[in-house]
């Protein structure tokens, strides 16, 4: 049985640099900046999310070569990458901040039909993201 340790969720760019800019500048998350630009198809950002969890951004083409998979068109309805923040407040500041930093709000902070509040953007790259607050779940500070 496989256990769940998934530590690395890796975003398929196409501008790396541009990329860096959003997520370190732009969200505020932290890094140590592009590594292994010696390596050809190396060049990769982390940054540090919870404990034990990484966001890496790595230029689709490298991923395409890497994996041995054909390079094919971005999709933003792939999947979403859910922010759970503990009040609708920070649901409308992690919202403006994405905005400030050049996200496309697809769907601003609304009353969600489940009983909690949320909101949709897009990356530079495309990857959909969803702000949400959920009563029904306890987010550790």
């Amino acid at each position: 049985m496989m256990k769940p340790r998934i530590s690395v969720l890796t975003l398929g760019v196409d501008d790396l640099e541009r990329s860096l800019t959003f997520y370190r500048d732009g969200l505020g998350l932290q890094t140590q900046g592009i590594i292994g630009t010696e390596f050809e198809h190396g060049a990769v950002a982390f940054f540090d999310l919870q404990a034990g969890l990484k966001l890496a951004i790595w230029q689709r083409k490298d991923i395409a070569h890497e994996a041995k998979v054909p390079l094919a068109s971005p999709s933003s309805t792939e999947f979403t990458i859910g922010h759970n923040v503990g009040s609708k407040e920070e649901v409308d500041k992690i919202m403006e901040l994405a905005a400030k930093a050049g996200a496309v709000i697809t769907d601003p902070a609304h009353e969600a039909f489940w009983g909690g509040y949320s909101g949709h953007f897009l990356d530079p790259d495309g990857h959909l993201w969803e702000v949400v607050w959920n009563p029904a779940w306890e987010i550790e500070g």
